[in-house]
């Protein structure tokens, strides 16, 4: 099973907080094959009430993204099953630690649900690395990228620098360049904006992921 995640398109009618709690469940579901109880939840994101993350959980099952059963502990089961699919290349590699090529050619492909948001000249790239870790973005997940989308302050973004390509937040501020990691085993990646080896690819719109455990 597949999932895409992580995406304007694919998450726009939840809030924030939600896209964040789900992805939470969804990453919990992809580690350990079982999803998050309530008081995880509540300790992940610093609730100490379980009533606010109840209030939460109802509001996500009520946007189709979830089901519950009653009276259980782990009582949460991911309600995404897409019936039409697309195979789509996924053209290169980029690095969320240490940079990597994209290669010219498609390295594989990927049946991306027709519900995903893929506007034209967008396309894929896979993941490598742990430095996004704690934005819930892991190595062997696949990247859609829009060439066309704004650049703003706290998007992931999808650059070449030095002939490498990093996935990484974007921060700009007075002509100096930010490229963060969400990991603090990494350090900050910091440029004048007029580097020569440095060029914006895109932005990071969406995610996708396999739900088979792999080893």
């Amino acid at each position: 099973m597949a999932l895409l995640f992580y995406s304007d398109g694919f998450m726009k009618n939840l809030t924030e907080t939600q896209k964040n709690i789900l992805n939470y469940i969804i990453y919990q579901k992809t580690k350990a094959g079982i999803t998050p109880t309530l008081a995880e939840i509540a300790n992940k994101f610093g609730y100490k009430n379980r009533a606010t993350v109840q209030q939460h959980l109802q509001a996500i099952e009520r946007k189709g993204f979830l089901k519950r059963k009653p009276k259980l502990s782990r009582s949460l089961e991911l309600n995404i099953q897409d019936k039409f699919f697309v195979s789509t290349p996924v053209i290169g590699e980029v690095a969320a630690g240490n940079p990597l090529t994209i290669y010219p050619d498609s390295i594989d492909t990927v049946q991306l649900p027709t519900i995903a948001y893929f506007p034209n000249d967008s396309f894929l790239l896979k993941v490598k690395g742990d430095s996004l870790k704690d934005a819930f973005i892991f190595s062997n997940d696949v990247v859609i990228v829009n060439p066309n989308s704004e650049v703003k302050n706290g998007k992931f973004v999808v650059a070449i620098l030095n002939d490498a390509a990093v996935v990484k937040r974007y921060y700009k501020t007075d002509g100096k360049i930010e490229l963060r990691s969400e990991n603090p085993e990494y350090q900050t990646i910091r440029i004048d904006e007029n580097f020569p080896a440095f060029s914006l690819v895109g932005v990071v719109i969406g995610i996708y992921r396999s739900l088979e455990r792999q080893n």
